[in-house]
């Protein structure tokens, strides 16, 4: 080429605008996908609202029963194992669904899909709140966990698909809202209802907005358009793999921890099947023409770091809202209301804080807003691992609120990294597995965190005995005041009174330990999460010229 046709290339080069030029954007630089710029109306902008309703009736059902569960054993008449079920069963199904989910909307469209997984989701609701016995509970909270599964990262695909790039910050904020407090507000709302109406309410409540969200999807969402063509050559062999695989991975992480892991047969058994399943599975989706699940999304740096991090925040989200309500009931003694008053400061925070984090999305480099947001849950884990037994409202304020304020900072980057810069035709696979990430990390989490509540508390009841022994100086003088104040009371063995108090302090004292060790270890977690930032590339966000 000669030096004057050089020359007008270049020229026109530098005359070219941006967002038609990607190839002078340096290589270190993602470029989100464009997406069509135009104005969204408002029966857009209902329907996908009324679908974020959905999202949040289905991921409060997660956690809606947690706090009701002995409520809903007597009810049932179930012994203390079957009544974990309730939850395994809903996990379970809902943890096939989600990676399901994109090849569904693909093949129903968004709108077929999300209306039928609201049909499907509200009416098992409503036969769980007439069941009558253990085993009609477990079908009908399985199926409510697979058919409402679906529409949780149906919601985080559409965003994508129907906004532009300066609305996703709006959009995310939203989103991230729902898909965080959900977690944190289910325990509390749940006592809170069976305290006041009764068990079969946890269910009843979703009937009415269940339909609702049906018949108002139905009527505004047009997203896509589906593709029956998907049909011929269904991969059954694949889809059976995934519900082995993942069905198999979630029954050892939930039931694991209450039955001392691979000592018991049944546990063994079902992470075998796990094990191989997830082989086969790996090597059925790589072959496969149509593969039932599209795992080369994470191929893209980006969305296979986004997903870690997902995975983290949800060991973060999930676990803090479970041990620290462990704590303040076991150690403090408070109800659900109490703990609800205590654990609505991180949901207050979070809510002020989602304005300031949509802002800051548009200005700050994501990959600095999601090191603060790690940064400061990580610091709000560590505060919290310094319970004492006296640690109330106030000793948890700030560590509470600095965890409520770094959601919004972790959530919002975390999402748009991860799924910002995939091409449409990815993005409905993509988002199953993204949100699956988050559930594994949840259920995983809750896993780790019940087996080093096990463990740690066994470590410090032995070295609290060892050090509580009638050789010290203070411990005969205590036990001999105690048998005195319960002759005083009449009590008929005062001496056996006594130890027994003693008993019930250390193991308190202990519990304060064993959790702020938990909340330590999730503090650690955030930690290396840290220091894996510097595995992330920058995205660009892509002008949209109008709107």
């Amino acid at each position: 080429m000669s030096r004057a046709a050089t020359a007008r290339v270049w020229r026109d080069r530098r005359a070219a605008p941006a967002a038609v030029a990607p190839a002078l954007e340096p290589p270190a630089l993602i470029p989100f996908p464009q997406r069509p710029a135009r104005r969204l109306g408002r029966r857009e902008w209902a329907g996908f609202m009324i679908m974020v309703v959905g999202m949040f009736m289905a991921i409060l059902d997660i956690q809606i029963v947690a706090s009701s569960l002995s409520e809903i054993q007597a009810g049932l008449s179930a012994s203390a194992d079957e009544i974990s079920w309730v939850q395994t069963s809903y996990l379970i199904a809902e943890v096939i669904m989600i990676p399901l989910s994109g090849f569904l909307s693909r093949l129903l469209s968004t709108r077929v899909l999300f209306a039928l997984s609201a049909a499907g989701f509200t009416l098992m609701s409503l036969a769980c709140s007439f069941a009558d016995s253990m085993p009609m509970m477990v079908v009908f909270r399985a199926l409510q966990g697979f058919l409402g599964g679906a529409m949780i990262p149906t919601v985080f695909a559409t965003s994508f698909l129907i906004f532009p790039a300066e609305r996703r910050p709006l959009v995310s904020v939203m989103i991230g809202l729902v898909a965080t407090m959900a977690p944190t507000l289910g325990p509390t709302l749940g006592g809170w209802i069976t305290e006041n109406f009764s068990w079969h309410w946890l269910f009843l409540i979703n009937v009415v907005p269940g339909v609702m969200v049906t018949v108002l999807v139905w009527l505004l969402v047009d997203v896509d358009h589906g593709n029956r063509s998907l049909l011929r050559g269904f991969d059954w062999s694949g889809l059976l793999l995934m519900a082995s695989f993942l069905g198999s991975l979630e029954y050892v992480v939930e039931e694991g921890p209450r039955n001392d892991w691979f000592s018991d047969e049944t546990i063994a058994w079902f992470a075998a099947i796990s094990a191989v399943s997830s082989v086969l599975f790996l090597w059925r989706v790589l072959v496969a023409a149509n593969p039932i699940v599209e795992l080369r999304a994470f191929a893209d740096r980006n969305f296979a770091i986004g997903s870690f991090y997902s995975f983290i925040l949800g060991v973060g989200l999930y676990g803090a809202v479970y041990v620290l309500p462990l704590y303040l009931a076991q150690v403090r003694g408070l109800n659900a209301f109490q703990i609800g008053e205590i654990m609505a400061v991180t949901g207050a925070c979070q809510f002020a804080s989602a304005p300031i984090a949509g802002a800051l999305s548009k200005v700050v480099d994501l990959r600095l807003m999601l090191l603060a947001g790690l940064s400061l849950f990580g610091l709000g884990l560590w505060e919290n691992s310094l319970l004492t037994v006296d640690s109330d409202f106030n000793e948890l304020l700030w560590p509470q609120a600095l965890r409520g304020m770094s959601l919004m900072l972790c959530f919002i980057p975390i999402n748009i990294l991860a799924l910002g810069c995939l091409p449409p035709d990815k993005l409905k696979n993509a988002s199953g597995l993204y949100n699956l990430m988050r559930n594994l990390g949840g259920a995983i989490g809750m896993a780790w965190i019940n087996t080093l509540i096990q463990d740690r508390l066994a470590l410090h009841l032995d070295r609290l005995g060892d050090q509580i022994n009638l050789a010290r100086p203070m411990v005969q003088p205590f036990l001999d005041g105690l048998a005195a104040h319960f002759d005083g009371l009449g009590a008929g063995n005062p001496d056996g009174a006594a130890l027994s108090v003693l008993a019930q302090l250390v193991r308190r004292q202990a519990s304060v330990l064993t959790f702020g060790d938990c909340l330590a270890a999730m503090a650690g977690v955030f930690a290396f999460g840290i220091l894996c930032m510097p595995l992330l590339r920058r995205p660009v966000q892509a002008t949209v010229v109008g709107e």
